[in-house]
């Protein structure tokens, strides 16, 4: 095949991620295996890779799994060429079981899939302040698990320690436990003897809850600071607060408009009614797919507005008066909400999409 022909036929790229290598398949445009070949993960590997998958035609979309984390540098990389990218969100089971499993089939099953569009999404871009925020909160998520560990080896420590220690402790709020516990001054040559052991160990426990703490706060104050900065209509709205705000705006990415409408962003969210009829009995049940971070921040959003909104609070009561229970009313005020948290995004993204235009 000539450099003619190669260029008057489109191939479509298949990958499938790894840490140290990335597989990739090319398809050619009656979707047969043209070839599969293994690339290193970085810049001169994408290079390659993308060279490579153009030396056999026009490349019209790329197929990658697991944008989020080993593919999302190619991701970044491929989108930067101009290349249409899209993600493959989970494996054919029913091929699988007939073909077997290894990488190249993997790979070729990828491309497979993005040459029909079938289990595939627009991935999210990942190269503006959400992912900036996405990589705070993610901090922030371990930060606060381990901070809640140390206090419960503070209290379980405690329960175990010397009656001449544990009576000194009790009676004391949380932080004046822990401040108690980081100001002692134990003697660190003695730590063969029980009492001074358990001084060292409340006193290292204490400290690393405060260094945590501290820790926390300041990723909260960077996590309100782009929220702020990306939506502050959002945070106005009743019963949202920051951390609800940054969770959807995760949920929705730096590329909104890859969502069509609206209702797709429910469904992302796990608001979307489903179906649950029978017979003459005619319902619609929760839906327990999409995100489900998404799903109990928009929750916790219902849950604030039917304390505070009188709105909200008739709504549900005219609901349940319908025959309705109050777990399917308060899914009804979570579809709402999803509506109106994604207007606001999506004029927001209107907003500075004119602005990078502008500039």
């Amino acid at each position: 095949m000539d450099g003619n022909d190669k260029a008057a036929h489109s191939i479509t790229g298949g990958v499938d991620t790894h840490k140290d290598l990335h597989v990739a398949a090319v398809v050619d445009d009656c979707d047969r295996v043209l070839d599969t070949r293994s690339f290193a993960t970085t810049r001169h590997g994408y290079r390659q890779m993308l060279a490579w998958m153009r030396s056999f035609g026009e490349l019209q979309r790329i197929g990658i799994e697991s944008t989020g984390s080993y593919g999302a540098g190619l991701l970044r990389y491929m989108q930067t060429a101009g290349i249409e990218v899209l993600e493959v969100t989970a494996p054919d089971r029913q091929d699988r079981r007939k073909r077997g499993k290894n990488d190249d089939l993997d790979a070729q099953s990828a491309a497979h899939a993005a040459f029909a569009g079938q289990r595939t999404v627009t991935p999210r871009s990942r190269d503006g302040m959400v992912e900036s925020l996405r990589v705070l909160k993610a901090c922030r998520k371990t930060a606060v698990n381990a901070r809640r560990i140390a206090l419960q080896m503070i209290q379980n420590t405690i329960i175990a320690a010397p009656d001449a220690l544990r009576d000194q402790l009790r009676g004391m709020t949380r932080m004046q436990l822990i401040r108690t516990l980081a100001a002692w001054r134990p003697d660190l040559t003695a730590y063969r003897d029980i009492e001074a052991a358990y001084r060292i160990c409340l006193k290292s426990l204490a400290r690393r809850y405060l260094e945590l703490h501290d820790e926390t706060a300041d990723l909260d104050m960077m996590i309100e600071a782009i929220v702020n900065d990306l939506a502050p209509e959002l945070i106005a709205q009743n019963s949202i607060g920051h951390n609800s705000a940054a969770q959807l705006l995760l949920t929705a990415g730096d590329n909104p408009e890859r969502l069509k409408s609206e209702a797709s962003f429910a469904a992302l969210c796990g608001v979307s009614p489903v179906p649950a009829s029978s017979g003459k009995t005619v319902r619609h049940r929760l839906n327990r797919g999409g995100d489900r971070a998404a799903n109990s921040a928009l929750h916790i959003i219902a849950i604030g507005r039917l304390r505070t909104d009188e709105r909200t609070k008739a709504y549900v009561s005219r609901r349940v008066a319908e025959g309705h229970s109050k777990l399917e009313a308060i899914r009804m005020v979570k579809r709402y909400v999803a509506r109106e948290v994604f207007g606001i995004i999506m004029r927001r993204q209107k907003d500075i999409n004119r602005t990078r235009i502008a500039a």
